[in-house]
């Protein structure tokens, strides 16, 4: 017995010689005050009030022959279960489980559940916003160089095992996905380009196919000395789901300007086109921003494109705004001014209404307590117009407002040595 331990042991230790381990946590509650939150409040409604949490274990490895990590993840509302719960129901999954051969310096592939980021978040992104956040069941191959990356990824999704079709069933999902993204870094300047094949399961279990529709673009980011500034240009073709040609576009502008060493100033304007709903064509305009960070976008409030608004009358945004450090707090605040780029109908054919959705104004602060401790909290308020309440339902004149406050934990608990000291 003792010499089997003995030799587990040792086989450890010479394993830790050549590799890297490390086991790290995140416990992240947040309370929000929602009243009005991703859609106007109801002139019978009151507001909503919750608390849910994040709760994860990650497990990463490192040789010089592969790269392995597993994220195990908890979501739960507080008093969602009994004290005496006997299961976690669906509550507890694996956010990523994942294994990388590192075939040499330059080629690999991935493969397994994992987070697929790219640019700024605005197509593949995590969405670490939402305590669920965002992976993907895909194989990706990567090359690298010093200043030059390629990628290509591939999916295909089933809702179980099976012999005879391969219908998908699973809501809001993704049938299959085929992109090549690349990247290249040249001194102040960042420019990549992205090709996304999107399948999504059209028809019914006996009678169906895979429709596919395609997104190319671009993302320019440019830095030198206070000012920073970044571009996205989308296009979208191909076939929606349900049978129209898709011809739908997404530009985008940010340009931030450092007023001191840790304050700065910032102006942008994106634009996604959308449907009319006044005398339409035949093309569907509407641009989907498939998997990104939407939460990021388009105010905080999330009352554009993060489980709504797809498929709808497009938006243009105008934003700006100012964020500071001041010890160990991080301030924000934003404006936002919202319109429609689609025709909205007033009801009265051919009538249409002001294409002036609103404004809001998004405000946030951010405070490290600790090492590996961080307090948040925000508070957003919504100023809408009757063309906002037209496409949106609920009552313009109340106070729709959201307010959160959150404390993320992100503990180390093991650290092997070898890459303590890398």
């Amino acid at each position: 017995m003792n010499k089997s331990l003995t030799l587990i042991v040792f086989l450890v230790l010479s394993q830790q010689a050549f590799s890297q381990f490390s086991i790290s946590g995140e416990i992240r509650p947040r309370y929000e005050f929602r009243n009005g939150y991703q859609s106007l409040s109801q002139n019978s409604s009151q507001f909503g009030s919750f608390t849910d949490q994040r709760t994860r274990i990650n497990f990463d490895f490192k040789n010089n022959d592969y790269i392995f990590r597993v994220v195990m993840q908890d979501v739960r509302t507080w008093g969602s279960q009994s004290q005496l719960v006997n299961n976690d129901g669906s509550l507890t999954s694996i956010h990523e489980a994942w294994a990388e051969v590192l075939f040499t310096s330059k080629y690999s592939l991935r493969a397994g559940r994992q987070e697929i980021v790219y640019d700024d978040h605005r197509i593949f992104g995590n969405v670490g916003w939402a305590q669920q956040a965002r992976s993907h069941d895909a194989a990706v191959a990567k090359y690298k160089t010093d200043n030059f990356k390629l990628e290509m990824g591939f999916a295909f999704n089933q809702d179980r095992p099976n012999s005879t079709d391969t219908y998908y069933s699973v809501s809001n999902s993704y049938k299959a996905f085929q992109y090549i993204w690349a990247h290249h870094a040249r001194g102040d300047f960042k420019g990549s380009f992205l090709f996304l094949n999107n399948g999504i399961q059209a028809g019914t279990p006996t009678n169906y196919r895979t429709v596919y529709s395609q997104t190319t673009g671009v993302h320019f980011e440019y830095k030198k000395n206070a000012i920073s500034s970044s571009i996205n240009l989308y296009h979208q073709s191909g076939e929606h789901s349900d049978g129209s040609d898709i011809n739908a576009n997404l530009i985008g502008l940010d340009v931030d300007y450092k007023t001191g060493v840790k304050t700065s100033v910032f102006v942008g304007y994106e634009m996604m086109s959308g449907n009319d709903q006044v005398g339409p064509g035949n093309k569907n305009k509407a641009f989907t921003p498939f998997y990104g960070t939407n939460h990021k976008f388009n105010g905080y409030m999330d009352y554009f494109y993060v489980g709504n608004h797809i498929n709808s009358v497009g938006l243009s945004d105008i934003y700006f705004g100012a964020k500071t450090a001041i010890s160990k707090m991080n301030l924000y605040g934003a404006l936002h001014i919202f319109a429609s780029t689609g025709k909205v109908s007033s009801g009265s054919f051919p009538n249409t209404m002001s294409k002036a959705l609103g404004e809001e104004v998004d405000l946030s602060l951010s405070y490290k307590v600790k090492n590996d401790v961080v307090l948040q909290c925000g508070y957003s308020q919504m100023f809408a117009t009757d063309t906002m309440e037209a496409l949106k339902g609920g009552n313009k004149n109340k106070i729709n407002n959201w307010a959160w406050v959150m404390i993320t934990f992100k503990p180390l608990f093991f650290q092997s040595k070898s890459e303590k000291n890398e």
